[in-house]
């Protein structure tokens, strides 16, 4: 293997670089991923409107507080901004104009949060390529040079010069789809995760729709 690398040339550096990072977040984006499909969104959700039906607004904030994940976090957020408005006895339709707004700004730092990183593996993805074709362009340089230079043909000095552009370019390619492939995958989970907060926030803001003027009257 070290062989290998060595007889790619110079190429080789940025390319096992590239490599090592993407092997880095690939692992990250991973275990997160993993341990989010491990959190049973569908209950915390029932539990969480169990509690607000009766009105244990601080049991719910403190579920979700303890629950990982972007899908708690963003119902908490939406919570305790129902907690602020009903201190200041808000109107119900200012209420759920407040809370919505929390939700929706919440949700687009959480969904970041989820997709951190992943923009290294799209990067890797699309330069590894054109790495591997530079080396392969060095690499024909470097076998007609040495042809040049020999002024009769060297089978070694030419071997080794499409040796190094074989390599680069085999080495690219193999990274790119090393990066491409669980870069379409962890996208794949973050649209599913995306999913689950719009329908996590449309299940809070029908709950202050259909409770808030009972428990917000207007004064």
């Amino acid at each position: 293997m070290i062989e290998t690398i060595i007889a790619g040339g110079s190429m080789m550096i940025p390319l096992v670089a590239c490599s090592v990072v993407a092997l880095a977040v690939l692992l990250e984006r991973g275990v997160a991923f993993y341990a989010n499909s491990r959190i049973d969104t569908r209950a915390l959700r029932a539990q969480v409107v169990a509690f607000l039906e009766e009105d244990r607004l601080n049991d719910a904030m403190t579920l979700c507080a303890s629950t990982p994940g972007p899908i708690s976090a963003v119902i908490l957020a939406g919570i305790q901004s129902l907690a602020k408005m009903r201190k200041i006895r808000a109107a119900p339709d200012t209420v759920r104009a407040i809370v919505g707004k929390c939700l929706e700004d919440y949700a687009a730092h959480a969904i970041s949060a989820v997709e951190k990183r992943l923009n290294v593996l799209s990067t890797i993805g699309n330069a590894a390529p054109l790495l591997g074709m530079t080396g392969t362009v060095t690499g024909m340089i470097a076998s007609f040079g040495a042809l040049a230079g020999a002024g009769a043909l060297d089978a070694g000095a030419v071997g080794a010069g499409i040796a190094e552009a074989l390599i680069t370019t085999a080495a690219g390619l193999l990274i790119a789809l090393g990066a491409v492939i669980p870069y379409n995958y962890f996208m794949a989970q973050s649209e599913g995760i995306g999913l689950e907060i719009e329908e996590a926030s449309a299940e809070l803001l029908d709950f202050v729709s259909l409770h808030e003027a009972r428990a917000c009257p207007a004064p």
